[in-house]
């Protein structure tokens, strides 16, 4: 019977850890519900630790309804390029005004079976201390935003 070198059972059994450890520290996404997801993403502003999108770095120039400023930042799924997006991607958009102030944040989350004829988009506006000011099938993010 061949035996195993100590070292190759060694590495095997650190490399199942750290996986396990890297999917355990991913935050568990809620369903359609603007407060958990704000306790999930928005609270200590742990989207902050997301990257940009390649083509938005900082706080850019931006268009209604968002503010002349905005800010974005992606889960690695809302990254990810594929078209469409996959569920679970989120994508953060802070909204400055003309003082460059932040004035709200936006979210944009990927839910299978939330609302298929739109793209199964849940929306979510919140005052800049996290208080939902809008969540849902939003309207004027649906009217912007919707997948043609």
């Amino acid at each position: 019977m061949r035996r195993w070198p100590i070292y190759l059972i060694g590495y095997l059994a650190l490399t199942a850890f750290i996986l396990l450890l890297a999917i355990s520290c991913q935050p568990k996404l809620p369903g359609p519900d603007a407060v958990a997801l704000w306790n999930v993403i928005g609270v200590e502003a742990k989207y902050k630790g997301w990257r940009q999108p390649s083509n938005w770095k900082g706080v850019r120039p931006s268009k209604s309804p968002h503010g002349p400023y905005t800010s974005i930042y992606a889960n690695r799924k809302g990254l990810s390029g594929r078209v469409p997006l996959p569920y679970g991607s989120l994508i953060v958009k802070e909204n400055y005004n003309a003082d460059k102030k932040l004035s709200s944040i936006t979210v944009m989350y990927k839910i299978k079976g939330y609302n298929p004829t739109e793209g199964d988009w849940f929306w979510a506006k919140y005052s800049p201390d996290g208080k939902v000011v809008a969540s849902g099938r939003v309207a004027v993010c649906i009217q912007c935003h919707r997948v043609r």
